[in-house]
């Protein structure tokens, strides 16, 4: 898979094929990433090794259901407050409200609009994690222009490759959080690509050569054993 650029991540878990090449194509389409499983524990595996921004769930799921699968994701911390919603044959006001009481944000028959279906998604998307749609991160006096591909550090123009913007990037938009090495080479260089977890080292060294000179704060944790973070108490 090449990288994503940072788009932000759905994961689709629909055991419908031709609904579900349909509905990827025309996300991806509106520059979503999107991921694909047909089984309801497939799904779920998925969304506790790498939970997306966004999941969207088929009620009716081999393997585990998407109810099911909602009271899971409601019931870890890693993913309590993740954007479900729900895609359903299933009409009835009290199979709606049932989905919707489990913890689904927002519920969609069958047959539905796609572009409505889009709407949907970049509603919860701006309202849960504002900072995957915005045009610009800043913290502190760094700021990163996602629209110019461009990076300042007060005045200064930090001139970045295209991986190191993305890396920063991905630290930026979540301050505090840290990322396994296996978890950035995922989300900067793609899943698919076979690269050696030490190449993060490398260009997390880049980084930090590039965004900090003589005495300036340096922004990105390491944690011993387990990876990188942006500080999240730099600039306060």
């Amino acid at each position: 898979m090449a990288p994503n650029g940072n788009k932000p991540r759905i994961l689709l878990v629909e055991d419908e094929d031709a609904l579900a090449t349909l509905v990827s194509y025309n996300l991806e389409a509106e520059g979503f990433e999107v991921e694909h499983a047909a089984r309801g524990d497939e799904g779920d595996l998925r969304l506790i090794e790498n939970p997306p921004d966004l999941v969207i769930l088929d009620w009716m799921l081999p393997g585990v259901s998407g109810i099911e699968i909602c009271r899971r994701l409601r019931a870890r911390d890693e993913t309590k407050t993740l954007p479900v919603i729900m895609l359903t044959a299933r009409g009835q006001e009290d199979e709606r409200i049932r989905g919707l009481s489990t913890g689904a944000d927002d519920y969609i028959v069958k047959p539905f609009s796609v572009p409505e279906l889009v709407a949907r998604i970049r509603a919860l998307l701006r309202r849960a994690s504002p900072e995957r749609v915005a045009d610009q991160l800043v913290a502190g006096d760094i700021v990163l222009d996602r629209t110019s591909k461009r990076v300042h550090r007060g005045a200064r123009e930090i001139n970045l490759g295209p991986t190191e913007f993305r890396l920063l990037e991905q630290l930026m938009e979540k301050p505090g959080r840290v990322y396994t090495r296996g978890q950035l080479l995922d989300a900067v260089w793609g899943m698919s690509v076979e690269i050696d977890e030490r190449t993060v080292d490398v260009h997390v060294g880049r980084l930090r050569k590039e965004l900090s000179f003589g005495r300036e704060k340096d922004p990105i944790r390491t944690v011993r054993g387990a990876g990188y973070g942006f500080d999240d108490t730099f600039g306060k």
